[in-house]
């Protein structure tokens, strides 16, 4: 019956401000930064570097920032007038409010069309626009730039792709999750077509909408994965698993959660134990809850188990109606809970819980040649000789 769901699955079509002395407004808006809790901790989004190089642009231009707007402002709606890099990159990290990101839009798209016949520089954009836009929780104008036609290829980056779905997420924007990773499937950065951040967003907000469809959905993409040797990481498949469980599909949480190289992990074993107490295999929980007090791991990393899983086993092994099984049970949960091993948070706030930037870095570079456009299909940009004669004023000359 479990491989006839999957069969079935497989066959399925689915559709601080500008002014550093005005003190109260950049507390209004580092606050609306503050409210959004990533599902990507915000060191892994790139938001810290992005925010410390906003701050040294609005103490640098403090006393030209407006001067500087009105003329980028005359300058997006000059025909004969450029948007040069430097220009596009203070914008965005002078933007204050809703009008100076509209600004970035209406510059950014100027910018892109113009360097469809003239590539001028190397500085990758989309990634940093994705950063302010979840720097002032802009998930509809970022989902709307991400679509539209006239930034195509401007968000061609994994990064960007996977801060947008980040802020998506965060807003409860699950369809439009689905929808955006469609495109991005289509797009095959770099030659991926499933980008494992990416797949990771996916199947969290198949998660959170938590319906049949959206099960539907996720094993069918898990299928597609499988065909393709892809190994997605450890909590796309807690995300996918923890999906089936909530849907009644205990069996087939099993079978996802056989994909996670650690089985030990917190979240697999606890989904593990809750699975097999809803298909009867109490017996075979029993080891799994055993297993961790033979472990002599003290402090932060001491291996748990959630009190709702204790609770799943307890009302099993009632239902099992076993002495010898309800003794050995008992035994092991008082030990367990006489040891610190029993925690009253819940498995749905540790399958989502803040993912964090790994402390050790040493294949960074590895990994950054990986998602890097080879150097043969890189763009190359150039300046113009047909604009190399237009005179336009430099910061100094707007103090």
């Amino acid at each position: 019956m479990l491989a006839s769901r999957f069969a079935s699955v497989s066959k399925c079509n689915f559709s601080l401000i500008y002014k550093l002395n005005n003190i109260s407004k950049h507390a209004a808006v580092a606050a609306n930064s503050q409210k959004i809790r990533c599902l990507y901790a915000k060191s892994t989004l790139g938001m810290d570097g992005f925010e410390q190089q906003r701050f040294m642009v609005l103490k640098q231009m403090e006393n030209i920032a407006d001067k500087f707007k009105h003329k980028m402002t005359e300058y997006s709606n000059d025909e004969k007038n450029m948007i040069f890099t430097e220009d596009l990159k203070n914008t965005i990290h002078l933007s204050s409010t809703d009008e100076d990101v509209e600004l970035v839009v209406k510059m950014m798209k100027k910018f892109n069309k113009q360097n469809k016949q003239l590539r001028f520089g190397s500085y990758i954009f989309g990634p940093v626009v994705m950063r302010m836009f979840h720097f002032f929780n802009k998930a509809d104008l970022a989902f709307e730039c991400f679509k539209s036609p006239e930034l195509d290829g401007f968000f061609d980056q994994m990064m960007s792709y996977q801060i947008l779905l980040d802020l998506l997420y965060e807003n409860g924007k699950h369809n439009e999750i689905l929808e955006a990773f469609g495109i991005i499937k289509g797009k095959q950065i770099d030659g991926l077509k499933y980008p494992k951040n990416v797949i990771v967003l996916v199947l969290a907000a198949c998660y959170k909408m938590n319906t049949k469809e959206s099960l539907d959905y996720a094993l069918k993409l898990w299928n597609e994965l499988k065909e393709v040797g892809h190994y997605p990481m450890r909590r796309a498949a807690t995300f996918c698993a923890g999906l089936a469980f909530n849907q009644g599909e205990p069996a087939i949480a099993l079978e996802i959660l056989t994909s996670a190289k650690n089985q030990n992990y917190t979240t697999v074993r606890n989904l593990k134990v809750a699975a097999l107490a809803e298909v009867g295999r109490v017996e075979n929980a029993i080891p799994v809850l055993k297993n961790i007090l033979s472990e002599d791991i003290a402090g932060p990393n001491k291996h748990t188990f959630n009190k709702e899983v204790i609770e799943r086993v307890k009302n099993a092994i009632t239902e099992l109606d076993n002495a010898e099984i309800a003794l050995e049970f008992n035994r092991i949960e008082q030990q367990l809970q006489n040891e610190g091993h029993i925690i009253d948070s819940t498995l749905d706030e540790q399958l989502c819980s803040e993912i964090q930037k790994p402390p050790i870095m040493n294949n960074r570079q590895g990994q950054m040649t990986r998602f890097r456009r080879p150097q043969q299909f890189q763009t190359r940009r150039f300046p113009s000789k047909g604009y190399g004669s237009r005179e336009r004023p430099g910061l100094d000359e707007l103090v």
